[in-house]
């Protein structure tokens, strides 16, 4: 008989500012939402598509694909459960929504109060993310590799609908907050297994000015 391991649990970390919610309850494939569902059905077909790739995030097609099944995914108001939607009032609140069991991909809810932001980093692999609910503030940085720091360059509001992917490297550092009075919700695709996931995405860089939350 198989076994569905598309949920893996999550190890907590101390090393990551975001509070872990359900880390060893995630939901079998079983029990996903039907969106969850047909987002790890496209991920996977996504994958098999560009299988002749050595790393398939480097193939366009990947990107847009992507893009595209954050954007239906978030769209969807049945892809997250109301607790899939409580936050914290110390840091922003990541839930485990499904892990790859060939440990591809991780999918994750991020649940931000009034004034969270993340810390400023670059990612050690792909990933990508769509605002479900609320609006964000993303401030992009570019790397100074002599004086081993990042400067900000632009800040923009990321309204609900938005959507982002970036390749790992620091060709894509940013921070991620929200600066609105209201909370905000994210849905976010890093490309690590289940386990891996508050350890093997965000790479914490120096930031020479990191705009403050206003």
């Amino acid at each position: 008989m198989s076994q569905d391991l598309r949920s893996t649990p999550v190890a907590r970390s101390s090393a990551h500012p975001a509070q872990f919610a359900g880390a060893n309850e995630t939901p079998s494939r079983a029990h996903h939402t039907a969106p969850l569902a047909n987002l790890c059905d496209a991920l996977d077909a996504m994958f098999e598509a560009c299988v002749k790739f050595p790393e398939p995030s480097d193939s366009t097609f990947f990107a847009r694909s992507m893009r595209i099944a954050l954007a239906e995914a978030a769209a969807n108001p049945d892809l997250l459960t109301s607790a899939q939607r409580e936050g914290s009032t110390e840091n922003y609140r990541r839930h485990l929504l499904a892990a790859d069991p060939h440990g591809r991909y991780a999918i994750a809810a991020l649940v931000w109060q009034p004034r969270q932001a993340s810390p400023v980093h670059a990612h050690h692999t792909w990933c990508g993310y769509a605002v479900i609910d609320g609006t964000l503030s993303e401030t992009v940085f570019e790397w100074n590799g002599a004086q081993h720091c990042a400067s900000a360059t632009r800040t923009q509001a990321r309204n609900t609908g938005a959507v982002s992917f970036v390749r790992g490297g620091k060709g894509g550092i940013h921070r991620l907050g929200n600066c609105s009075d209201a909370p905000a919700v994210s849905l976010h695709i890093y490309g690590v297994a289940g386990a891996q996931i508050a350890t093997h995405v965000n790479d914490i860089v120096r930031a020479a000015d990191a705009p403050a939350l206003v």
